[in-house]
Order: structure tokens, then C-alpha cells, then sequence
């Protein structure tokens, strides 16, 4: 982990175990019980929101090692689970990136507007910052992942991601290389240098269509194409 200073005050990164610890508590409480319809009161169990380690974070926990430094950790949660990151965070400063490129104050049960993706966490107004936690969308029914760079784009939420052997949950590295594709820096570059040897056959074929059918014919397709993965058309 790497101290990195912005505009808006210091990037410390919370260590993964204690962010993965936060998540696991503040995304469980959600559970409870519900009728048919969401009705408090029934005995039928309500499942807790998911969320994931995404960002490079995400890349070394598939790769199964560290390899670079990192600037900040970053979590995803579907926007319909938005109110999870501050019951996983009490306590906690939450400022969304709204609008993007500019920081404001998220005010607890505010529900954010969709174009917002972002939202930078503290323990206080003294400390550095130490979590982002990153905002996607999904179908009505919260069983389908969409993307927000691209509608077309789609999977299972049950597939967006993998667990370690300590059961931390992380973003499946080919979703995280596909956001990473748009405008590529030297440490998207690395990430994808390290990732492209352990994804799957499937997992290879499934970047390469996403980032022809968002981006056109990108470097990395063909990058997945030298290693022996036919491209899908």
C-alpha cells in the first residue's frame, strides 16, 4: 500500500483483511426476514447485499499474489445496495463524487442520483481517505449485472465475481479489465499483463467481446488473440 495525496486530502488505504472484515459485518446486518413482498415480519430470510473487492486489488486476489503497489481499495456494490457501504462504515465520512470530478458530503439514507459512481470514505475529517466504493447498476430484479460504461454489456450478479480460501469476495478479473480497458494507464497495463494468464478460456472470450462491442477492436483483443484464445464475433 501506497500513501497517494489529492486534491481533497490523503488516499491511505485501509489494509484488505480490516476492509473485507467492515463489509462482511455491514453488508450481513442487512439480513433479515420478509414476507412475499418485502413485508417485515415474516420468517422467510432476506439475503444480505453483495459486494466485492474490485480495482487491482481484485486482479492480485485472481492472480493469487501481489505485484504492484496501490493507491487506493475499492468495493463494489450494485446501486440498488448503495445504504450498505454506510452500515458496513458507521460512523464513518462517506463524500460522493458529485458530480464527477468534485467531492460532496452523501447524507446518511440519501439515495444517489445514477450518475454517481463514486464515493470516497473516512473514519473522520482528520483522517486520510481509506475506502472507494464503486456504484454499478443491475436488472430490476438485482440478479443481473449491467454495466454502466455499457448497457449491452451483461452477467449473472451469481457470476460477476470469486471468493479467496478465506472467502473474501472480488471482482471477476476479466469485469475488472474490461473497466480498466477504456483509457488504459501503466498500472491498468500491468494488471492486465498479470491477469491474462490465469483467465479461463471462457473468461478470455467473454473480455474480448465486451471490449469489442464497447470499445471496437481494442490493443488488448489483440493481445488475448496472440495467447491462443479465438476471438469471438
Amino acid at each position: 500500500m501506497t500513501g497517494t495525496d489529492t486534491p481533497w486530502g490523503r488516499w491511505e488505504p485501509a489494509p484488505l483483511p480490516e476492509v473485507a472484515a467492515l463489509f462482511s459485518a455491514g453488508t450481513a446486518s442487512l439480513a433479515g426476514t420478509a414476507g412475499p413482498a418485502g413485508v417485515a415480519g415474516s420468517s422467510r430470510p432476506v439475503r444480505g447485499a453483495p459486494w466485492w473487492i474490485a480495482g487491482g486489488y481484485a486482479v492480485e486476489l485472481a492472480v493469487g499474489r501481489a505485484f504492484r503497489d496501490h493507491g487506493d481499495i475499492d468495493v463494489l456494490l450494485l446501486r440498488r445496495d448503495q445504504l450498505a457501504a454506510q452500515r458496513a462504515l458507521p460512523g464513518w465520512q462517506w463524500w460522493a463524487a458529485d458530480p464527477p470530478g468534485a467531492l460532496r458530503p452523501w447524507a446518511a439514507g440519501e439515495i444517489l442520483p445514477d450518475h454517481v459512481h463514486d464515493i470516497w470514505c473516512r473514519p473522520g475529517p482528520a483522517e486520510p481517505w481509506r475506502i472507494q466504493v464503486m456504484l454499478d447498476e443491475s436488472d430490476g430484479t438485482g440478479t443481473e449485472w449491467i454495466s454502466h460504461r455499457d448497457s449491452r454489456v451483461r452477467r449473472p450478479v451469481e457470476a460477476l465475481g470469486a471468493l479467496t480460501p478465506e472467502s473474501v469476495p472480488y471482482l471477476a478479473p476479466e469485469v475488472q479489465l474490461y473497466y480498466k480497458a477504456r483509457d488504459p494507464r501503466p498500472k491498468d497495463e500491468e494488471d492486465f499483463a498479470a491477469a491474462l494468464p490465469v483467465l479461463s478460456p471462457g473468461a478470455r472470450r467473454w473480455l474480448v467481446a465486451a471490449l469489442d462491442r464497447t470499445y471496437g477492436r481494442h490493443p488488448w483483443s489483440r493481445r488475448v488473440a496472440a495467447a491462443g484464445i479465438e476471438r469471438v464475433r
